[in-house]
């Protein structure tokens, strides 16, 4: 249920604080070339080969521990891989990548004594902004979020789908260039994921940036990624890059259905299949 309730007044700032937008990444913002992956003696990633091109979105799925997350982690400088090369824009260096990337982990991870708006705005005030001047940037996004009314709510009153639109607003604001979003709406009941599916995909038509986003779910996956790499059973390999069908309808449902998408849900289910023997 809605709560009015009013930022207390030491919160409020001018909402003409602007966001810092995200770095510029020349066409491939996104580029793996024969990464492989081990933690020891188990072999997790091999020849792993991928790119995502600036402000497009690239979806991972595979079998559960095939190493998608890993990969993820990869990409966005948290591990070195084995072998092989990563870029981001021009960054090689894990830290540089890290420089980079926003990540957004599957559970919300927000602070439960911190207002919504606070947690929002974390990112911020990690890169040294007051207090009163990252709420102030937060909270000119709270409408567009559908989250207006609810900033100073603590986060065990907002529902499942307020906690994630939260930690999306939290990875967002922090204007990297690229999003990283491991299994973001995992947690969520399968109303609630397909209205977060259905929103996600409009915050992202209006704020575009580079995504990589590992799910388990091929359909989430085709519906909000342009291009998906089907993994195979672990070591993880790449069987199969499907794009999905475009342009796609705003509407979800809409989306899902239209033949195309079922035949490209389709043939990533048999790729599926096929690396998981």
């Amino acid at each position: 249920m809605r709560q009015d309730i009013r930022m207390e007044p030491e919160s409020r700032e001018s909402q003409t604080v602007e966001i810092p937008p995200p770095r510029q990444a020349p066409a491939d913002a996104i580029l793996l070339r024969g990464v492989d992956h081990a933690y020891g003696e188990l072999q997790t990633l091999e020849a792993i080969d991928l790119q995502a091109p600036a402000h497009g979105v690239l979806g991972l799925v595979g079998p559960s521990g095939c190493g998608k997350s890993t990969l993820l982690e990869l990409v966005c400088g948290l591990r070195e891989a084995s072998a092989g090369t990563i870029a981001v824009g021009d960054a090689t260096a894990s830290g540089e990548r890290l420089a980079c990337c926003a990540f957004m982990p599957q559970r919300d991870l927000l602070l439960p004594w911190y207002s919504a708006i606070d947690n929002a705005a974390l990112a911020l005030r990690n890169q040294g902004m007051g207090r009163r001047e990252a709420r102030g940037a937060a909270a000119g996004l709270f409408e567009r979020f559908g989250l207006e009314g609810f900033e100073a709510t603590r986060p065990d009153q907002l529902s499942g789908g307020m906690r994630q639109r939260v930690a999306f607003l939290r990875t967002l604001i922090a204007g990297k260039p690229v999003l990283a979003l491991d299994e973001p709406f995992a947690s969520l009941d399968a109303i609630t994921r397909a209205e977060m599916q259905e929103w996600l995909a409009a915050a992202l038509r209006t704020d575009p940036r580079t995504v990589v986003l590992v799910t388990h779910d091929v359909e989430e996956a085709l519906y909000l990624s342009d291009r998906v790499a089907v993994l195979s059973a672990r070591p993880a390999r790449v069987v199969a890059e499907i794009v999905a069908p475009a342009p796609r309808a705003d509407d979800r449902d809409a989306a899902v259905t239209d033949s195309a998408f079922v035949a490209a849900r389709e043939e990533a289910m048999r790729a599926l299949r096929e690396g998981s023997r």
